[in-house]
């Protein structure tokens, strides 16, 4: 019977030996890899500069494939590391790293161009696809719009004040 108590002693005991083993491997583990590369901070532990906008098109400068690149600022006291795989330590006034926002592609086609098709052509869409919407293009003639109603009632008058001339 006493054998019985000592083999459970024993059991415990290495059980409690690995319970702590284990408790000390994932305390070393998580303290020895806290560093991250900058682009993984989590929100709030860097801020971004705001894109540079230009006049004419609204939209960022930059922009190329739908992409345009902000220059992001870890916060102070925040240690990462950077994309060429050194360490550092930031004070809040470096850039860490850059990041990718949304942008629309809008240059290459004239604002003068597009106001003339959508006033002379715009009843059936020609300004649309001029600026790259041809499913909108195809799509326009055939839905009930306003500006239809316009057109047809322009048509109308003009056609009765012509047959009353006749």
């Amino acid at each position: 019977m006493a054998a019985h108590w000592r083999i459970l002693l024993r059991f415990r005991s290495a059980t409690q030996a690995l319970i702590i083993f284990t408790f000390c491997l994932t305390v070393i583990h998580s303290l020895g890899n806290d560093v991250d590369n900058c682009d993984k901070l989590r929100l709030g532990q860097y801020q971004c500069k705001e894109p540079k906008i230009d006049d004419a098109t609204q939209e960022p400068e930059n922009c190329k494939d739908r992409l345009a690149w902000v220059e992001c600022l870890p916060a102070p006291n925040v240690s990462c590391r950077l994309s060429n795989g050194t360490m550092s330590k930031f004070s809040g006034g470096e850039v860490g790293f850059n990041k990718s926002i949304p942008c629309r592609n809008v240059s290459g086609y004239s604002y003068k161009v597009a106001v003339a098709l959508s006033l002379f052509l715009g009843w059936i869409g020609a300004d649309r696809f001029y600026l790259g919407y041809p499913a909108l293009d195809f799509w326009h003639p055939f839905s009930p719009s306003i500006t239809h109603k316009k057109y047809f009632m322009l048509a109308l008058c003009f056609n009765s004040r012509d047959l009353r001339n006749r």
